[in-house]
C-alpha cells in the first residue's frame, strides 16, 4: 500500500524535490505547516497517521500509520469549524484535472509565462500553484514565505502570483501577468489583471473564477437554503482523521459547501458567507461581509470583522470588531449611520468592539469563533 509522506520542509527546491519524489515512489504528500509548535505537530500526526516524515533532520518512519490509497496525491490538512485537524485526500485525477482547468482558463503558456509560488504550501492556495506547474510544466520559483520585498522582486509581465486580499495590499496588482486572488471576500475595484476565485480545500483549489465555473465545474444552488454545491473532477476522494476516512460527497457526486450564493442577471456566483456566518437578529437575515464592507468606508476603521452574538430581545445582535486608527477611533453612532446608509437598518451594528487586532488564518480569513467576547477589550455600546 502507497505511504502518506509528511513533507516538513520550508517552501524552496527542497520541498518540491521531496514532493516528486514521494509522487514517484506512488505515495502521498501531506505539507506540514512551518507555524505549528511541536505539540500541534504532533497532533497532526496522530490525526492523520503519516507513514513516514521528511524533515531538514532527514528523514523518519511513524508508527501506527494509516496507508494511502492507490491513486492518491495529496491529504491536506483543514481544521474547519472545530479546530481538529482532518485530511482532504485528492486523487492524481483530481490534481491534474484542478491544474489543467485552471490553466486553461487563465492562459497560462509554458513557453511564455512562469509562477510564483509565495502562499504557505500547507493550504491549497499556495500548494496548488507548485502542483499545477509541475503537472503543466510551466517553471515556477517557489519561496519560504510571503516577503514583500522579494516578492516584490519577482514582479514581471510574464509572472503569474497567487495571493490573499492582505498580501494583495502589500504588494499591489501592477506588473504582474495574472493575479489570482482568493481566501477571503475580495475587495471591490480590482484592476483587469486580478482573477477573483471561489473554492476550498475540498475543491483542490478555486473552481469559481470570476463568478465563473471553470470547464468542467457544475454549480448548483439548494432550492431552500442557497448552499453552494459542486460537482467536476478536481472535488476530494475522501476526509481522513482518526485512523478513518469519511466521504463527504452525495450519491450524485455533490460536494455541499456550507457556503450560501445567489445567481446575479450577469450569471455569476456571487457568494454571501457561509452559514454558520448568518447572523439572524429579530427575525432578519444579516450577512457579515456586507456590513464589514460598509464599516470599512469609515477612516478611522484600519480591519473589521462581524458576527453575531446572543442578544436577550433579538435573539441575536451584530457586533462589529473593529481595529481602529489610534487617532480617529470610530463610534457606534457614526458605524451604524455608514450601515444604514447602504443597508438595511436590521444590518446596523449594535455593539462595537475595539481591539488591537483580529484573529486570521494564515491565508488572511477571520477566525469568528475566536473573536473576543463581547464585554472586554474595551467594548462601547
Amino acid at each position: 500500500m502507497p505511504d502518506l509522506v509528511a513533507v516538513d520542509l520550508p517552501g524552496g527546491p527542497e520541498f518540491v524535490d521531496a514532493l516528486s519524489r514521494a509522487w514517484d515512489d506512488g505515495n502521498a504528500v501531506l505539507p506540514v505547516d512551518q507555524r505549528l509548535p511541536r505539540r500541534a505537530r504532533a497532533a497532526l500526526f496522530d490525526q492523520l497517521r503519516p507513514s513516514q516524515v521528511v524533515a531538514e533532520s532527514g528523514t523518519r518512519r511513524i508508527p501506527g500509520s494509516l496507508p494511502a490509497a492507490a491513486g492518491d496525491a495529496l491529504v491536506v490538512a483543514t481544521s474547519g469549524t472545530t479546530g481538529v485537524p482532518k485530511g482532504v485526500v485528492l486523487t492524481h485525477d483530481a490534481v491534474t484535472a484542478s491544474a489543467r482547468a485552471t490553466s486553461a482558463r487563465l492562459g497560462v503558456d509554458p513557453d511564455r509565462h512562469r509562477w510564483l509560488a509565495c502562499l504557505p504550501l500547507n493550504h491549497v492556495g499556495g500548494l496548488s500553484v507548485v502542483t499545477r506547474a509541475l503537472i503543466t510544466g510551466t517553471p515556477f520559483e517557489v519561496l519560504p514565505s510571503f516577503d514583500v520585498p522579494a516578492v516584490a522582486a519577482r514582479c514581471g509581465p510574464d509572472v503569474l502570483v497567487s495571493l490573499v486580499a492582505s498580501a494583495l495590499a502589500r504588494v499591489g496588482a501592477a506588473g504582474w501577468c495574472r493575479v489570482v486572488l482568493g481566501g477571503s471576500p475580495p475587495p471591490e475595484g480590482l484592476p483587469a489583471n486580478v482573477v477573483t476565485t471561489y473554492g476550498m480545500t475540498e475543491t483542490g483549489s478555486g473552481v469559481v473564477y470570476d463568478g465563473l465555473p471553470l470547464d468542467g465545474v457544475e454549480l448548483r444552488l439548494d432550492a431552500t437554503t442557497s448552499e453552494i454545491r459542486l460537482r467536476g473532477p478536481m472535488l476530494l476522494r475522501a476526509y481522513r482523521e482518526a485512523g478513518r476516512e469519511s466521504y463527504p460527497l452525495d450519491r450524485g457526486g455533490w460536494l455541499a459547501t456550507g457556503d450560501v450564493g445567489a445567481i446575479g442577471t450577469d450569471g455569476r456566483l456571487h457568494v454571501e458567507g457561509r452559514l454558520s456566518d448568518l447572523i439572524i437578529t429579530g427575525g432578519e437575515n444579516v450577512w457579515p461581509t456586507p456590513v464589514e464592507r460598509a464599516l470599512r468606508g469609515h477612516p478611522g476603521v484600519q480591519d473589521v470583522a462581524v458576527a453575531g452574538r446572543p442578544d436577550p430581545e433579538w435573539g441575536q445582535r451584530v457586533v462589529a470588531w473593529v481595529v481602529p486608527d489610534p487617532a480617529e477611533p470610530p463610534t457606534l453612532d457614526e458605524l451604524r449611520g455608514l450601515v444604514r446608509a447602504e443597508l438595511a437598518s436590521f444590518a446596523a451594528p449594535r455593539q462595537l468592539v475595539l481591539v488591537e487586532s483580529l484573529p486570521r488564518t494564515a491565508i488572511g480569513k477571520v477566525q469568528r469563533d475566536k473573536l473576543p467576547t463581547p464585554g472586554e477589550h474595551g467594548t462601547r455600546r
